[in-house]
């Protein structure tokens, strides 16, 4: 092997390296940030590209696909002091590939971060039923709090969806219990206004009954009155259909009393007649 040999050899490696440093061909979705001599030069799109060998170099190879960026979750403090933990995803989008790799040190991170301290802050000033059931409200307040923050390291925030919004264990232990307290009281609430309406209700048919008994008594002594008065003005001084009326009426009384299961023994008078007399001049 002649030192020609060896040196041809070499040149063609040397032809050969420099080729491959000055022609680079970038993948559709992705976009390289050049820098000559340390120094940032341009953005190279996909296709094929020409760069000047040994000053050039491909510093940063940068998506323009979607990026998708899950926001750990955190826990937050609402207005009226409840705790909730709460996390959202964001959709991100590098326009300006050199202003994301020059403007932060890692931008990832800093969206992330950066949603966060924005979510606190926006649910921190609501209370917690407004947290819970306001995600859209949320949402659009997010993406326009960090849209002009990112768009500053050539990034634009496609959106930002709220993924997960929930009490602490703590706050939902201490809901239930609230709720259970609430159903308690409406159900003792009701218990009362029944055992109220039912007590009225029955005051007041015992009301009407006490009316209607006076009011037969009444009717009934209005009746005696006038069968009485009846039969004085019928009878007069005759004594004869007073007796018969009173044994008749003794007669079936001492009836009844012998048939009772309680009766041993039934005594009648033997003058009956003379009995009623006696009764009738002991009303007189």
């Amino acid at each position: 092997m002649t030192a020609g040999f060896v040196l041809a050899v070499l040149f063609f490696l040397l032809v050969v390296i420099t080729i491959s440093l000055g022609v680079r061909i970038v993948p559709q979705g992705t976009k390289y940030v050049v820098q000559r001599l340390g120094k940032f030069h341009k953005t190279l799109g996909p296709g094929l590209n020409l760069l000047i060998p040994y000053m050039d170099t491909v510093a940063y190879r940068v998506t323009t696909k979607d990026i998708v960026l899950d926001i750990p979750s955190q826990e937050v403090i609402t207005r009226d002091n409840a705790v909730i933990i709460t996390n959202a995803v964001a959709y991100i989008n590098i326009l300006f590939p050199e202003k994301a790799v020059y403007g932060v040190e890692n931008y990832e991170f800093a969206i992330k971060i950066l949603v966060q301290t924005s979510l606190r802050s926006i649910v921190g000033e609501m209370n917690l039923d407004e947290a819970l059931s306001n995600r859209n409200l949320i949402r659009a307040k997010l993406k326009e709090a960090i849209s002009d923050d990112i768009s500053d390291w050539g990034i634009a925030l496609k959106t930002v969806e709220i993924q997960d919004i929930n009490p602490s264990s703590t706050m939902q232990t201490a809901m239930e219990e609230q709720a259970a307290a609430e159903r308690k009281r409406r159900a003792t609430v009701t218990t009362a206004e029944g055992d109220k309406a039912a007590t009225i209700l029955q005051a007041e048919g015992r009301l009407e009954a006490s009316r209607r008994d006076a009011d037969a008594k009444i009717v009934l002594a209005e009746a005696s009155q006038k069968a009485i008065e009846k039969v004085t003005n019928a009878i007069q001084d005759k004594d004869l259909p007073v007796v018969f009326l009173l044994g008749e009426k003794y007669i079936e009384a001492m009836r009844s009393l012998a048939a009772s299961n309680n009766s041993k023994l039934v005594l009648l008078p033997g003058d009956i007649p003379a009995a009623v007399r006696g009764i009738i001049g002991s009303l007189k």
